[in-house]
């Protein structure tokens, strides 16, 4: 054999998925030896402009999970809802979705996950216009729980088509970071588009913005993004998607009263519900040939850590969003464009750390890349405990952009881990799994933190004389209500109604912001003993 046929590659082309992967193998005659090299699994063009559509519902459905903290002082104004009604229609949206995201996702694996993502787009797209133009604070809430629907059907979706689309790791690991950092940017990007919306239209319009985004993806999604499914699904399993919920609404809506009005009987009877629904729900899905969610995949440290990770990185995320969109607006008066621009820098680190963590990871342990980003959130909210009532715009920017560095790298990071260590065919499951992590975060983001801050506020906050009932009734239970009522009394009151609800709503700003600093501790050290196996 001369030496240029002993070099000469043979390459045997294999079928290729929906026009989006190169997969091919190549054999070398060496010396007589076969030496055969695995399949090309890279994608083409076609991938990655696969990857930009997926990212459409991505960028949707976190803006819409912090948009309306941002937009909440106007809608306080307008719909003049009760301290229980405001945190009802935050938590609403992400209560419901993290209860139905297991379940949407099992569904997405039996009947196809890009079926799935269109039927959520549809019905989102048509309900975000119901939303828009809520009469009502009871009907915002309505609204918002059937938004939560459709949108479970769209996340899961994403990330697991991401799974199926991208086989080779380097590029599967680099379409993840912008999927995440999209993911976290959009909630960055929230506040900031409701404060160029409210500049101009009124807070119906941070709901329509879903309109013009799911348009292009019910158009591309079938020309660019191949169908793909769990070949041996089973059957589709009411009872646990029933368990699913149960375990979730019960406990949250515990952790709210207990928030607002202190303990009960009744929420502890709904604790106990809910932990009962949970116990139910694992020894079910443990028993079941095919269960909806397998629960064995959580005795794998690096894939139970990186979920935990994930629920106490976006708890730290919304609920330090819910005080400065606050802060910003109705404490230090901002319009809430110029609000919207303080958090500007922190959407640009949050980016860059998502995509620049992908490096980095070939060469640092996983664990410690995820510890520095936590400890730096711990850091983030230590500067706003310390810092306190006397927090200007700047100084709240730079918290958020310290916080936004370490989520951004975070995120990207466990996001990838979630969804590396599982089969293909179970993709949907676990993209579920790191969803409802999310989503339960921004639930005990509002629900906690959100909750301490409105506690305090209510505790504290002294009323003028010479108001009426109604008057009192609602700048006692919000901020945003005492700013409504302080425009329509006279100067003299409406000045010391702002002012003693403005100091009350800032009381509890250190208490909230101890609990966040140690909650992302915490984080911190559990990442660095769940993922000390996991490598990059």
């Amino acid at each position: 054999m001369s030496s240029s046929t002993a070099t000469r590659p043979i390459q045997t082309l294999q079928p290729q998925a929906a026009g989006t992967r190169r997969a091919s193998t190549t054999t070398y005659a060496a010396g007589g030896n076969a030496v055969t090299r695995g399949p090309d699994l890279r994608v083409g063009k076609r991938g990655w402009l696969a990857l930009a559509v997926l990212m459409l519902p991505v960028l949707l459905i976190s803006v819409d999970n912090t948009v309306l903290s941002f937009a909440l002082p106007v809608i306080s104004e307008s719909l003049h809802p009760s301290a229980a009604a405001q945190l009802w229609i935050i938590d609403t949206y992400p209560l419901v979705l993290a209860g139905l995201l297991v379940a949407m996702g099992s569904i997405g694996d039996r009947i196809g996950r890009r079926k799935l993502l269109l039927i959520g787009a549809i019905g989102f797209g048509a309900v975000s216009i119901v939303a828009a133009f809520a009469a009502s604070a009871e009907l915002l809430i309505v609204a918002r729980a059937a938004l939560a629907f459709f949108g479970a059907m769209l996340m899961p979706s994403t990330l697991s088509l991401l799974r199926s689309i991208f086989a080779d790791r380097r590029q599967r690991r680099l379409a993840i970071a912008i999927w995440a950092a999209g993911f976290a940017a959009g909630a960055a990007l929230g506040p900031i588009v409701g404060g160029v919306l409210l500049e101009h239209f009124w807070w119906g319009s941070v709901f329509l913005i879903a309109v013009p985004v799911l348009i292009p993806l019910v158009i591309l999604a079938p020309l660019l993004i191949p169908e793909s499914k769990d070949p041996n699904p089973g059957t589709l399993d009411l009872l646990s998607i029933v368990l699913s919920m149960v375990m979730l609404v019960p406990v949250v809506f515990a952790i709210k009263e207990i928030a607002t009005e202190g303990f009960s009987w009744a929420s502890i009877g709904l604790f106990a519900l809910g932990l009962a629904a949970g116990l139910a729900f694992v020894r079910r899905q443990l028993t079941r040939e095919n269960p909806m969610l397998d629960m064995r995949l959580f005795r794998v440290g690096a894939f139970s850590g990186a979920v935990l990770v994930n629920l106490m990185s976006v708890v730290a995320l919304v609920g330090f969003l819910f005080y400065v969109s606050q802060h910003l607006q109705l404490v230090l008066g901002l319009r809430p464009m110029d609000a919207a621009l303080a958090l500007v820098p922190g959407l640009v680190v949050m980016v860059v750390a998502g995509l620049a963590v992908v490096p980095l990871v070939r060469r640092v342990r996983p664990s410690f890349v995820v510890a520095g980003g936590l400890a730096l959130s711990a850091i983030a909210y230590t500067i706003v405990m310390l810092t306190g009532q006397s927090a200007s715009a700047v100084t709240l920017g730079a918290a958020f952009a310290v916080l936004a560095l370490g989520i951004g790298a975070a995120e990207t990071i466990s996001n990838d881990l979630i969804i590396s260590v599982v089969p293909e065919d179970k993709a949907g499951a676990a993209s579920a799994v790191s969803e409802t992590a999310y989503e339960l975060g921004a639930v005990l983001g509002t629900a906690v933190l959100g909750s301490i801050l409105t506690a305090f506020y209510r505790a504290s906050v002294v009323l003028p004389a010479g108001l009426t009932d109604q008057q009192a009734t609602s700048a006692s239970e919000t901020l945003g209500g005492a700013v409504g009522v302080a425009n329509e009394i006279p100067w003299s009151l409406g000045t010391a109604l702002l002012h003693s609800a403005r100091t009350a709503f800032d009381s509890g700003v250190f208490t909230t912001s101890l609990i966040g600093a140690l909650l992302m501790v915490g984080a911190t050290i559990l990442a660095l003993v769940t993922l000390r196996k996991a490598r990059g």
